[in-house]
């Protein structure tokens, strides 16, 4: 009888699709998989024994270091699985988001000997157009949880300040999942009338009330196969709720002043910036709907929570204003100004500082006397207690301004990758990138 051979580490862990590698915990990579390699374009060889961080970011020190929940650490710590959003740099230098899927391999005593992680790339989307951009430790722990959630048809209530960007993230959720080719419908509960938001959710027959005199489709039928999303749902009627309430439970509606039943196929996401459980207590929702609604709660950060991605939420907001990104880089001067300041309207309030910045800016370079905050500035945080706080990641936004020389330089000494000559110029890959997009209108022969 032939003695059976059993197959190696490296057979096993190439049927994989997706990319994965087996690291001990002094961040050392011990195998790699044929997607992993083929992901980052190198050999074994290249790969075995080196740190990941040094794969993956780039980095001579492990991400935890730069504000980062490292994967490993917490393997290794708790001896549990656990999952995170990163941001890598794929094959070409360029910034990518990933999902990190990290699991214990223990020993014949329990004692956890290496870990296994998977890592999933996260597609781009319109994301960056709506300001749902950061890589700040508390942002990526939310990326994380939308990327969980969004796959699934599970209800999700956002809670989060006026300002947080609510609506971004219930888009978000719905360019990730199954229903991103069905429509998004948005109802927003606080901008409507209370006596047409039942006309609206459900819509009604002809002659249903004075003023009917077509039918009309609601949002759960024009929301069919795709996602609807209820912002200021604490602002909903309480008769409201209950008609609400009876649609998620059983998929059907009526439309006001019909008698059948209508079936509808559609995921609902709520959002509410008011305590609803103090709203409950008050006798002013539904105790019920609450818990249908919160399946899947996720709480959004503050601004001034997550201070770290102001400069990139600014790049954001300049590059898409017509002839934005002539205002890029940002000087530390504006970014000090900006991080001076405490947003009590969240990233909304950023946006309009920035793009009436843009306007006071005119022709000229932007700067700080050019942002109008608005509020008592003597309660705002001190910039030097600002500044303290922030990650070297956020620190890398204040840099000196560009020149020509300096960029082609550092372009020839990084062989052309740009991922490498914005890191050595201490610059964003997308500050980067614009100043080489303006430099060739400028030089179209060069």
């Amino acid at each position: 009888m032939d003695r059976m051979v059993k197959p190696s580490c490296e057979q096993i862990i190439d049927i994989l699709p997706e990319p994965f590698v087996v690291m001990d915990r002094n961040y050392r990579i011990l195998a790699a998989n044929r997607a992993y390699l083929e992901r980052f374009q190198k050999s074994a060889d290249e790969v075995v024994g080196q740190c990941c961080h040094k794969v993956s970011h780039h980095s001579d020190v492990p991400c935890s270091q730069h504000g980062e929940l490292c994967p490993l650490e917490e393997v290794f710590r708790t001896g549990k699985s656990t999952q995170v959003m990163h941001i890598h740099y794929d094959c070409e230098g360029h910034e990518e988001y990933v999902q990190l899927r990290a699991a214990p391999i223990v020993g014949e005593d329990g004692e956890v000997l290496y870990m296994g992680e998977t890592i999933h790339p996260v597609a781009h989307t319109t994301k960056e157009a709506c300001g749902l951009v950061g890589r700040s430790r508390p942002w990526l722990h939310l990326v994380g949880l939308l990327q969980r959630a969004a796959p699934t048809d599970a209800t999700v209530l956002l809670q989060g300040e006026s300002g947080v960007g609510k609506e971004c993230v219930a888009e978000y959720i719905h360019q990730f999942s199954r229903r991103t080719v069905g429509p998004f419908m948005v109802l927003d509960c606080g901008a409507i009338n209370d006596s047409l938001i039942e006309s609206e959710l459900f819509g009604h027959e002809k002659a249903a009330f004075t003023g009917a005199d077509k039918r009309k489709i609601g949002l759960f039928e024009a929301a069919r196969g795709g996602t609807l999303f209820i912002d200021e749902i604490g602002e909903m009627p309480l008769a409201m709720q209950t008609r609400l309430l009876r649609a998620l439970e059983t998929g059907k509606i009526r439309r006001v002043g019909g008698t059948e039943y209508i079936d509808v196929d559609v995921r609902i996401i709520a959002a509410t910036n008011r305590d609803l459980r103090f709203m409950i207590q008050e006798g002013q929702f539904r105790n019920d709907l609450y818990y249908r609604l919160s399946a899947f709660p996720v709480q959004i950060p503050a601004l001034r929570d997550h201070i770290d991605d102001i400069p990139a939420l600014t790049e954001t907001f300049l590059s898409v204003l017509p002839d934005g990104d002539r205002l890029l880089p940002l000087s530390p001067e504006v970014i000090e100004s900006l991080l001076g300041y405490d947003y009590p309207g969240n990233v909304r309030e950023l946006r309009n500082i920035i793009e009436r910045a843009a306007i006071l800016a005119g022709n000229e370079p932007l700067r700080p006397e050019h942002l109008v905050f608005g509020g008592d500035q003597s309660v705002n945080v001190s910039r030097a207690g600002r500044c303290a706080q922030l990650s070297s990641d956020a620190l890398l936004y204040k840099q000196r301004r560009l020149n020509e020389d300096e960029v082609m330089q550092a372009l020839a000494q990084a062989g052309g990758h740009r991922g490498k000559a914005a890191s050595s110029l201490g610059v964003g890959e997308r500050t980067l990138y614009r100043y080489i997009s303006r430099m060739r209108k400028k030089n179209p022969g060069a």
